[in-house]
């Protein structure tokens, strides 16, 4: 059998998540995310942002609510500034731009926006004949397995309150970025510093579900009628709300990320051993080695992986993505054919 390391969401839900769904299987609740478990995992979400005065949405996937908070922010002829890796520029099929939105791709090495890279932006989009920049999209951690510190993050959080830009945070990877050995940010900084973010679930053991928060007051308007007109307001709501009122009890929201990680930094180690380096380098859950396309063609029968780009004639970059699920046999079995496969070209 083939194990996977092409994702963070090929298993189904955490057996506790699992257990919490079956408990309150036959209860009857509120729906439209009007019931108790919904309102309990927000409260326990602004304890743990240490912040009251926000709302909190449950969304069911990273796309609707990414575009779902994009449209919520700008006006029609206004437009959004993201790294050229940006999960809304390259792996969303247009979403942004079919509700209207121009997306402004900015290049940068580490898949990181800077305040210098959002002003390259601003000067090239500075007239009325051009969409206007008004929102900064940034995700944590990013597309290419990297992560904001905390200083970055506040330059950035201090330049757009300048340039009066909203700044928003996709998280769908945020536990990973959170409980990395490189993270000096915690979830209370994340809402201070942003007008809105989001807690990623579906990544990190549930079955599926995004939280949004959202601190701006601009946007917090009106915003359930978004939800339901973009066909995103489940009438089950309550199955969202029990999956984060179970993430954000007895730590498990980060206990399961900090799994997933510890997995990807073992490959990790097993792979600079082997004498192989990194596109980026990364200590979240997301790795991207570069590796011989005849040690690639070897691996791809036992392992499940996705290419990143084509490196030279002889090598590929590819991701590996580990989860709250990945086992230790299946890091084990990928080191030791890696291994293998290394030395019978010696």
């Amino acid at each position: 059998m083939i194990y996977s390391f092409n994702n963070d969401y090929s298993e189904g839900a955490h057996p506790r998540i699992l257990q919490a769904l079956m408990e309150c299987n036959l209860e009857q609740n509120d729906g439209y995310g009007m019931d108790r478990h919904t309102a309990h995992a927000a409260a326990l979400i602004r304890q743990e942002i240490r912040m009251e005065d926000v709302d909190i949405h449950m969304i069911s996937g990273g796309t609707q609510t990414n575009t779902l908070a994009i449209r919520a922010a700008l006006r029609p002829h206004q437009a959004v500034i993201c790294a050229d890796t940006g999960h809304i520029n390259v792996h969303e099929t247009g979403a942004i731009e079919a509700i209207g939105h121009k997306v402004i791709g900015v290049r940068v090495p580490d898949g990181k926006l800077t305040p210098a890279a959002v002003q390259s932006a601003l000067r090239e989009h500075s007239t009325e004949h051009m969409v206007q920049p008004r929102m900064v999209y940034i995700s944590n951690s990013t597309e290419v397995g990297t992560q904001y510190q905390k200083a970055e993050l506040e330059a950035l959080s201090s330049f757009c309150k300048q340039q009066g830009l909203y700044l928003f945070l996709d998280g769908a990877r945020l536990g990973a970025a959170l409980t990395s050995r490189d993270n000096d940010l915690t979830l209370a900084d994340i809402a201070r510093l942003t007008d809105l973010f989001y807690i990623g679930g579906t990544k990190n053991g549930a079955l599926l579900a995004e939280a949004l928060i959202i601190r701006h007051p601009d946007i917090r308007p009106d915003f359930r009628f978004l939800i339901k007109q973009h066909g995103a307001m489940l009438a089950k709501g309550w199955i969202m709300g029990i999956q984060f009122e179970e993430l954000f009890q007895n730590n498990l929201f980060y206990d399961l990320a900090s799994h997933a990680n510890e997995m990807a930094g073992k490959l990790r180690r097993g792979i600079a051993d082997c004498g192989y380096s990194f596109l980026w380098p990364s200590s979240t859950n997301q790795l991207f080695p570069v590796l011989p396309n005849h040690v690639l063609e070897k691996l791809s029968q036992d392992f499940l992986f996705s290419t990143q780009m084509i490196v030279d004639e002889e090598h590929t970059c590819i991701r590996l993505v580990t989860s709250w699920a990945t086992k230790q046999t299946g890091v084990d079995a990928f080191l030791e054919a890696l291994t293998r496969l290394g030395a019978s070209r010696q």
